[in-house]
C-alpha cells in the first residue's frame, strides 16, 4: 500500500512539491496542506496525523512547529543549498539586472553562500549571511535583514522563508525568496520513499519472543501443593497472554515455564507495554529467575532461532533481563537497563578470527568488549570495566585482555590509580582494524 505523504508549507512550495510528487505516484500519494504562517504547522500536523503516514516539510522553519506537535510520525525536511541560491542570483542579476554585491542572506550556510559566489566569480565582501538553526526565533531573521538595510549595508535581502519575505516587502525592502530546486525536492521525495519502504519492511518482519521462567519444574516440592503450582502457572500464563494481546500476538507453551510469543516487529516496537514491564510482572509473580530472548526475522524459523540466541545471552548475563537479536545478527541488551550494549556474534575479518582462536577468546566475547569500549566512550577499557559489564571475575577479564594484547588485537596505553591500596590497573585499547596488528 502506498504511503500518504502530507506536504506542508506555503502555497508556492506545496504546489511545486505536489507537482513533482506525481513522478512518484506509483509509490507515494501526496496530500497538500497550505499555511499562511509557519506557526500554523503545529495545529495542521496534530489534526491530520491520522490521515497521513509521513510528512514532507517545505523548509527549515517547519522543524520547530513539527517538534512542538509531539507527533511521532517520520518527517523529511527540504534542504536548501548552493543550487537553490544560484537560481535566485540568476533571477536577480540576469532577469532584473540588479547588483549581486550588497546582499543579506538568511538560512543558508556561509559555506554554501560564499562557495556559490566564488564559483560564479562574484565579489562577496559585502554579502552578509545569517545561518539558521532550530534554536533561532524566526523574528531574528527579519531583524537581521532590517538592520543591515537600515544601516545602508545592503540593497537586497534574500530569505528562505516566505513569511520573512512578506514582512520585508511590507517595509518596501527589495527582497527575493529562495525556493528549493526541483533536484532538492526529488532528492527529498526519493529519500522519503526509500526510508518508508525500508521501515515498512522492517515493521512487517516476524518477532519471536521467548520467555523462560527458570526452576518451575523444581517447584513441585513438599512446600508447595499442586494447586499452588497450577495457580502460579496460570498467573504467569495470564501475564504473558496480556502482553501478547498488547502486541497483537499469539503465544504457546513449549515446556514447563517456557513460552513463545509471535507477533510483528512493528507491533512490538510501537507498544507502550514494554519488555521490561513483563519482566517486572514475572518477578512479582514468581520468586524465580526469568529471562526473555527476542528475535526478528523474515521467517518464523529465523525469528525463533534469533530469539533462542537472545535468550541464551540473557540467561548467561543475569536474572530478569532480556536480549534482542535482529535480522542482521546484531545482539542488543540487556534491554531492561538504561545502559545497554549491542554487538555482533560473528566477524568477517579472518585474520582477527584466527588470532582470537589462538588466544581462546570467542568472537562474541571480543565483540562485547568492543561494544563496552564504545559505550564507555573514551576509546579505552580496563579489566574492571570488562568484569562489570560481562559479569565475570576481574581475574578472567585480565586474562582475556592479556590474550588480546599478546595477539596484537589490543594494546596497553596507560595505568589507572586504584581506588584502594594495590597496584595500578592497566588501561587497554582494543581494536578490530588491521592498523594495530600491523604495528
Amino acid at each position: 500500500m502506498k504511503p500518504k505523504a502530507g506536504i506542508i508549507g506555503p502555497n508556492d512550495s506545496v504546489q511545486l512539491i505536489s507537482e513533482i510528487a506525481t513522478e512518484y505516484s506509483d509509490r507515494l500519494q501526496a496530500v497538500p496542506f497550505i499555511y499562511q504562517n509557519p506557526e500554523e504547522a503545529t495545529n495542521i500536523v496534530q489534526k491530520n496525523q491520522h490521515t497521513v503516514d509521513l510528512w514532507i516539510l517545505a523548509g527549515p522553519a517547519l522543524y520547530n512547529p513539527f517538534q512542538k506537535s509531539a507527533v511521532k510520525q517520520p518527517f523529511f525536511l527540504l534542504q536548501l543549498d548552493g543550487a537553490s541560491l544560484t537560481k535566485t542570483l540568476v533571477d536577480i542579476g540576469y532577469n532584473d539586472k540588479r547588483s549581486l554585491e550588497r546582499i543579506s542572506i538568511d538560512t543558508l550556510t556561509e559555506r554554501d553562500v560564499y562557495e556559490t559566489y566564488r564559483d560564479l566569480g562574484i565579489p562577496s565582501n559585502q554579502v552578509y549571511v545569517h545561518e539558521y538553526t532550530n534554536e533561532i526565533p524566526l523574528e531574528n531573521l527579519f531583524s537581521f535583514h532590517l538592520k543591515h538595510f537600515q544601516d545602508g549595508k545592503v540593497d537586497i535581502c534574500i530569505t528562505s522563508l516566505r513569511s520573512i519575505y512578506n514582512q520585508l516587502c511590507l517595509h518596501n525592502i527589495t527582497s527575493y525568496w529562495v525556493s528549493p530546486t526541483r533536484s532538492n525536492i526529488r532528492e527529498t521525495l526519493s529519500t522519503a520513499v526509500q526510508q518508508w519502504e525500508t521501515m515498512h519492511f522492517k515493521h512487517s518482519q516476524i518477532a519471536a519472543i521467548l520467555v523462560k521462567v527458570q526452576g518451575m519444574e523444581k517447584k513441585e516440592d513438599h512446600n508447595m501443593v499442586s494447586y499452588d503450582l497450577h495457580r502460579l502457572n496460570l498467573e504467569i500464563q495470564a501475564a504473558i497472554l496480556n502482553f501478547a494481546e498488547s502486541i497483537s500476538g499469539s503465544f504457546v507453551t513449549i515446556g514447563i515455564g517456557i513460552f513463545v510469543i509471535f507477533s510483528t516487529r512493528g507491533s512490538l516496537e510501537e507498544t507502550e507495554n514494554s519488555i521490561s514491564s513483563l519482566l517486572e510482572k514475572l518477578a512479582l509473580l514468581a520468586d524465580l529467575p526469568s529471562n526473555i530472548g527476542i528475535g526478528y526475522g523474515d521467517t518464523a524459523l529465523t525469528a525463533e532461532e534469533n530469539a533462542r540466541l537472545g535468550l541464551n545471552h540473557a540467561q548467561n548475563y543475569d536474572s530478569f533481563c532480556a536480549f534482542l537479536v535482529d535480522d542482521n545478527g546484531t545482539i542488543e541488551g540487556p534491554l531492561k537497563e538504561l545502559e545497554a550494549i549491542s554487538f555482533q556474534y560473528r566477524t568477517e575479518n579472518k585474520e582477527i578470527s584466527g588470532k582470537l582462536k589462538n588466544s581462546g577468546i570467542t568472537i562474541t566475547t571480543f565483540n562485547k568488549i568492543l561494544s563496552v569500549q564504545k559505550r564507555i566512550g573514551n576509546g579505552s577499557i580496563t579489566a574492571s570495566d570488562v568484569a562489570d559489564w560481562l559479569k565475570m571475575t576481574p581475574r578472567n577479564a585480565r586474562r582475556i585482555l592479556t590474550g588480546l594484547v599478546e595477539e596484537g588485537i589490543a594494546e596497553i596505553i596507560g595505568d589507572e590509580a586504584p581506588s584502594s591500596k594495590g597496584r595500578p590497573r592497566k588501561i587497554y585499547r582494543v581494536s578490530d582494524t588491521y592498523g594495530m596488528m600491523n604495528n
